[in-house]
């Protein structure tokens, strides 16, 4: 286990069950065709490109002053014009598609959003790939400061992968909507429930799993529980850290 600083090339082989410190989409440009099994990831939802009041950078403005996500993704552009967002998103994902085995998938999360009393719907982002199925992610309660809609408490992981997939077995037992509480106690400011990619993984039957926005690394402990090898990306040094922290086990680990 360890960070490796991107330079530019690496193999497979040498980033099996590390973290590579760099950005995704050259890491995995880096990557040749088809060679891992299983992508299980999260991007940034460019909260902060914002048309109400809820999120800023400034702590002395916006509604919701506590929330850490007022401090965005540390590295990364989480103000990004919708445009440019959908751009960048949709070439992380043919990427994804490009490495990802025939029999491969993509779990890729992320989640709509109303901007000037529209939605954005993030399945603009994937609408050009091989998009199976859209799995419903239902959280627990969220705060809303808007009068003009209901408060939104779902997410979209966005089932991406070629004709041979199949499911492991009894995996297919599963409806389409999951009922998974966020998780609290993680300094992260979006992580993933180890809940919820314990059911990928355990859904799936592939050995190599990517995220490519690795955060606080919880796709990686749970790729090591079920016995898998991982690959993460993550731009952050201090993601990187708090995630090697996390994956080896140490107690500490949310202070790092």
């Amino acid at each position: 286990m360890s960070i490796i600083d991107f330079s530019g090339q690496i193999t497979i082989s040498e980033a099996l069950n590390s973290i590579i410190h760099g950005d995704c989409l050259a890491v995995m440009r880096a990557f040749p065709e088809k060679c891992v099994d299983v992508i299980i990831t999260s991007p940034p939802y460019n909260l902060l490109n914002s048309t109400g009041n809820g999120l800023k950078l400034n702590t002395k403005t916006g509604k919701w002053r506590n929330a850490a996500i007022k401090e965005g993704y540390n590295q990364y552009n989480d103000n990004m014009p919708y445009s440019d967002y959908i751009a960048w998103q949709k070439e992380c994902v043919a990427e994804m598609v490009r490495i990802i085995k025939d029999d491969g998938a993509i779990f890729y999360n992320n989640k709509n959003r109303v901007q000037n009393g529209l939605i954005q719907d993030r399945g603009e982002i994937v609408r050009d790939f091989p998009l199976r199925q859209i799995i419903t992610w239902k959280r627990k309660g969220a705060i809303n400061f808007n009068a003009g809609y209901f408060l939104p408490t779902t997410e979209q992981i966005y089932l991406i992968c070629h004709k041979p997939f199949k499911l492991a077995k009894g995996a297919n037992k599963f409806t389409d909507v999951w009922e998974i509480t966020q998780e609290m106690n993680n300094p992260h400011p979006a992580p993933f429930p180890e809940e919820l990619i314990d059911r990928i993984v355990q859904s799936t039957t592939g050995q190599i799993i990517l995220d490519p926005f690795c955060g606080s690394g919880t796709t990686a402990v749970s790729a090591k529980k079920f016995g898998r090898d991982f690959i993460m990306i993550e731009q952050s040094q201090k993601y990187c850290e708090l995630a090697e922290a996390r994956i080896m086990g140490r107690e500490d680990w949310r202070n790092v």
